[in-house]
């Protein structure tokens, strides 16, 4: 795609103002790798239009791809010129919630990319003794309505099938609410005051979710409603 301008705000949009790239991006500055990873956090990209983005953003210079030792498949990274896009990326975020907040339909809530900030939010150096175990149950879904977060020393893995262990926290509740404590647009007190939401488990553990698992980094951000 070209403008044919030599504006840089035009030939930054070249690079940049295709469709997912910016989430792809996203995605890379929270951490994500590998080919599977970006596909976690956008479940309707297919891989035929992610496979030709990451190609596009490593001919721009954007990102370097790099083989996986002993394994098929590619790591991707962000280069000093895709690193520099935080503070952009950050600064479209905090636009986002300040002037779409609330604007979220039914089919936008994905509970795959819900499963995967949250297993991001977790700080598990805040919760006791060698693995934690969360389960939510979504009274709303048909389909994939258990998870499981394994905490423990070695990271966090989110599964949809029973490991096997002892829950340790039970989070009973439905995919809207979930989402909007998540965005910081109802509190855990007001879920649970409002029956939209059951925690169950030690109140060690769940008086303190907020201080062990946190909310959207652009939670406090109020909306341009509020302002």
């Amino acid at each position: 795609m070209s403008y044919l301008q030599f504006c840089p705000v035009a030939k930054a949009s070249e690079m940049l103002c295709e469709k997912w790239t910016l989430l792809i991006i996203r995605e890379l500055l929270a951490g994500g790798k590998r080919f599977n990873d970006f596909q976690r956090g956008m479940a309707a990209i297919s891989p035929t239009v992610l496979t030709k983005r990451l190609r596009e953003l490593e001919e721009h210079g954007l990102i370097i791809r790099r083989k996986i030792q002993g394994q098929r498949g590619y790591e991707y990274f962000l280069t000093d010129m895709g690193q520099e896009l935080s503070p952009i990326i950050q600064q479209i975020g905090e636009w986002g919630m300040r002037w779409t907040r609330g604007q979220i339909a039914d089919s936008e809530l994905d509970i795959e990319l819900l499963m995967l900030y949250l297993e991001r939010s977790i700080d598990n150096s805040k919760l006791p003794g060698e693995q934690t175990t969360l389960c939510f149950k979504f009274n709303d879904l048909s389909q994939l309505s258990k998870w499981w977060i394994l905490v423990s020393d070695q990271g966090t893995d989110v599964c949809t099938v029973d490991p096997g262990k002892e829950v340790d926290i039970w989070f009973n509740t439905d995919l809207r609410t979930m989402v909007e404590i998540w965005m910081g647009d109802l509190s855990y007190k007001a879920a649970i005051r409002d029956k939209k939401l059951q925690l169950i488990g030690p109140p060690a553990l769940t008086n303190t979710v907020t201080q062990w698992m946190a909310n959207s980094a652009f939670a406090d951000i109020p909306s341009a409603a509020e302002i």
